[in-house]
């Protein structure tokens, strides 16, 4: 084989062996550059660091069907979708779940939050009954059509889905919105930032 041919066909198996090991690290926590969901390939986003003033309080992916640049095409977007968070220390479960609750209030007008605070109270009591979350815990949040917001914590899905179906774009608000979580982490989810 000749030098040319040596060095293209070593160049393609490189880049055959990093594509198939494509993955993004943020704050020490390996996200693949593909999930699936109910038999549905999703792709990686986004994904950044939350920091609560100085402190990193989780890292959180975002994965979807097909790449989005905007809240409103990610909330649009039919089909699969979702969100894997990753704590970086501990936090009490039953904080974490007020402050969801609190993130999707303040993302909603109040007619549309208020048809949703029996999901809401039942999350936060997913959370609650939790007690902790320890550094390296994940949880996810996944919408799947026909079937609702599954909830998991930990590896465990929790309980029933959540059928309503705007209640899963509710959830995605609290770091999407208008008003979300982390602006930094908002622009990472959507691709924007690293």
């Amino acid at each position: 084989m000749s030098f040319p041919k040596r060095w293209l066909l070593a160049a393609a198996t490189l880049l055959l062996s990093c594509a198939a090991s494509a993955q993004m690290t943020v704050s020490g926590v390996k996200f693949e550059d593909a999930a699936e969901v109910r038999g549905t390939k999703l792709q990686l986003n986004g994904a950044g660091t939350r920091y609560k003033a100085i402190f990193k309080v989780y890292v959180a992916g975002l994965y979807l069907p097909r790449k989005a640049g905007s809240t409103e095409e990610v909330l649009a977007m039919v089909g699969p979708k979702r969100l894997n968070i990753t704590m970086l220390r501990e936090i009490d479960s039953a904080e974490l779940g007020k402050l969801f609750s609190r993130g999707i209030e303040d993302n909603m007008e109040k007619a549309a939050f208020s048809k949703l605070i029996p999901g809401v109270m039942r999350m936060s009591q997913v959370f609650s009954d939790h007690k902790k979350l320890n550094t390296g815990d994940t949880f996810s949040l996944e919408w799947v059509p026909g079937t609702g917001t599954v909830l998991t914590v930990k590896g465990a899905v929790q309980g029933e889905p959540f059928k309503e179906p705007e209640f899963f774009n509710a959830l995605l608000r609290i770091w999407l919105g208008p008003n979300p979580a982390d602006w930094k982490l908002k622009e990472a989810l959507l691709g924007k930032a690293g």
